[in-house]
C-alpha cells in the first residue's frame, strides 16, 4: 500500500537515497500478504545468519522488544525501520520488500535435435539451465574442440562423461560436477553408454554453443557434398 505523508511545517525531513516510490511507501496492517511476507523474511534472514534477536537488534540499533514485535506482527512496519533492518541484514530494501512472483513454475523448451531441455533463469537474464542426454563419445579430432567467451558449470546426473579441456582428458562420474572457463578449447562425450548432464551456461557460453552448433551443421553439410562429389563417376570423352 502506498500512502502519502501529510505536509508538515518546519524543516524538511531527511531524504533517503532510494527510489521515489520507496520514500512514499508506508507499510500498515492493511498490506496483508506483503506485510506478513516481509516479517517472515526478516526472521528467516536473521536465523540464516545464526543471529539471535539480541544480535540483530544490536546491529540495527533497535531494542530487542521492538524487533520481536516487528517479527511477530505486533508493531507496524515503518520505512525507516525497514531501511535500517535491510542494512543490518546485509540486503537491500528492494529485496526485503520484494513480492512473490506468480510465474514460479516453468516448463522446459525442448530441443529434440540435440537431446536438450532448456530453462531460462528469470532472475539472471542470459543465464540458462540445460539438461542433455549424450550418447556419443568425445571427438577424436582436436579441431572439433570449441573455445568461446563465457563460463560453464555442469553436473553428471547419470552415467559417465568425458570432458576434453585443452590438453586434459577428465572423467566425470555420476554426481560429480565440473566448472571451467569456455575460452579453453573443450568438448564433452559419454563413456560406456549414455550419460545425462545438467549444465548452467552464462550468456556468452550459451551464444558460443549456439554458434558452434550452427557451424557443425554447416560443416556436416559440406562434408556430405564433398563425399557426393567424390562418388560421381567421371564422364568418358567421346
Amino acid at each position: 500500500m502506498v500512502a502519502r505523508t501529510p505536509m508538515r511545517e518546519g524543516p524538511p525531513p531527511p531524504q533517503h537515497t532510494l527510489p521515489q516510490w520507496h520514500t512514499l511507501m508506508l507499510m500498515t496492517q492493511q498490506d496483508g500478504e506483503l506485510d506478513s511476507l516481509v516479517r517472515k523474511r526478516i526472521r528467516a534472514l536473521r536465523v540464516a545468519q545464526g543471529w539471535s534477536l539480541e544480535d540483530l537488534a544490536a546491529r540495527a540499533k533497535v531494542s530487542q522488544s521492538t524487533l520481536s514485535r516487528i517479527e511477530n506482527g505486533q508493531r507496524r512496519l515503518a520505512l525507516d525501520q525497514l531501511v535500517t533492518l535491510a542494512r543490518a541484514l546485509d540486503t537491500s530494501l528492494d529485496q526485503l520488500v520484494e513480492t512473490a512472483s506468480d510465474d514460479i513454475v516453468s516448463s522446459p523448451m525442448i530441443d529434440g535435435a540435440h537431446g536438450q531441455m532448456r530453462w531460462p533463469i528469470k532472475a539472471e537474464p542470459g543465464m540458462t539451465v540445460i539438461r542433455q542426454r549424450i550418447t556419443e563419445p568425445p571427438p577424436d579430432n582436436p579441431a572439433r574442440l570449441r573455445a568461446h567467451p563465457g563460463r560453464e558449470w555442469l553436473v553428471v546426473l547419470s552415467g559417465t562423461a568425458i570432458l576434453l579441456l585443452g590438453n586434459r582428458r577428465l572423467r566425470i562420474e555420476t554426481n560429480q560436477a565440473a566448472e571451467f572457463p569456455t575460452m579453453l578449447p573443450h568438448a564433452i562425450g559419454a563413456e560406456g553408454g549414455p550419460c545425462e548432464l545438467l549444465g548452467i551456461f552464462d550468456r556468452d557460453a550459451r551464444r558460443g554453443h549456439q554458434r558452434g552448433e550452427g557451424a557443425e551443421k554447416r560443416g556436416e553439410g559440406a562434408e556430405r557434398r564433398e563425399e557426393g562429389t567424390d562418388k560421381q563417376v567421371p564422364r568418358r570423352s567421346s
